[in-house]
């Protein structure tokens, strides 16, 4: 694990910064140590940080490459049937009709497409199937190559939810919010999710100091501010930008 010292904990955090060449929505980031000033220059202590990359630049890179392969969204507009929460074929006529400010099931209707074709990009073809489950609409990618719409790490499942709430937001006229599915991973990213919760909040608690967590997927983030919300001795706030929006994990003011 890398360590860097500075005067302060933002210079620490800059050095790493810089010797690893990255930003800091790129990096894993967390305080070891604040630093002290001392009496009379006695006991002077610098800031120490360890900064290590996330996996953002790996989610970066899954997105420009679906971006470059896959029909700008733009482009892609059909109009489709959507039954048995099946994705059928679409009417050659209207494939230029322009998409925006549609009603909710329409606009579901097109994400699922846009899918299916993406997934139809990456030479593995999904059946998408919409469905509702715990307040989320999910979108399940059925395919018999789960690891290429998986990817290393779940980078380019990332990459897929990504791509699919820009969509959502670009063609509906309600604000939804999707969540991208391909085979149980959400599930068992879910039970790693909760462990690495209550991993990370015995960490702040038993050192004091905040914890920088890697880029998620928003409804990633709500699940381990779900699973902390219980525990009053933390608190969470997210900082960033999509799709490099992290979480940090820090202890609860009355705790300080």
């Amino acid at each position: 694990m890398p360590i860097y010292e500075g005067a302060t904990v933002q210079e620490a955090i800059q050095k790493g910064l810089s010797a690893l060449s990255i930003a800091k929505d790129e990096a894993v980031i967390e305080v070891i140590e604040e630093a002290k000033k001392g009496f009379l220059g006695m006991g002077k202590k610098n800031a120490r940080v360890s900064v290590e990359p996330s996996v953002a630049e790996e989610i970066s890179e899954a997105v420009e490459e679906v971006v470059a392969d896959v029909t700008a969204a733009d482009k892609v507009t059909p109009v489709v049937e959507l039954e048995v929460n099946e994705v059928k074929a679409a009417p050659e006529e209207d494939i230029h009709q322009v998409l925006s400010e549609l009603d909710d099931e329409a606009a579901l209707t097109q994400l699922a497409l846009y899918l299916t074709n993406i997934s139809n990009e990456l030479n593995a073809p999904a059946l998408v199937k919409m469905k509702r489950e715990d307040g989320l609409i999910v979108f399940q990618l059925d395919t018999q190559k789960q690891g290429i719409l998986i990817g290393k790490h779940g980078k380019m499942l990332n990459a897929l939810q990504y791509l699919a709430q820009v969509f959502i937001h670009r063609v509906a006229k309600n604000k939804l919010s999707v969540v991208v599915n391909v085979g149980d991973y959400r599930q068992k990213r879910q039970a790693i999710l909760e462990r690495l919760a209550e991993r990370t909040a015995e960490k702040v608690k038993r050192t004091g100091r905040p914890v920088f967590l890697e880029p998620m997927p928003a409804f990633e983030r709500k699940q381990i501010h779900s699973v902390l919300s219980k525990d009053d001795a933390v608190q969470t706030h997210s900082e960033g930008d999509e799709p490099y929006r992290y979480l940090v994990v820090e202890p609860a003011k009355r705790y300080y």
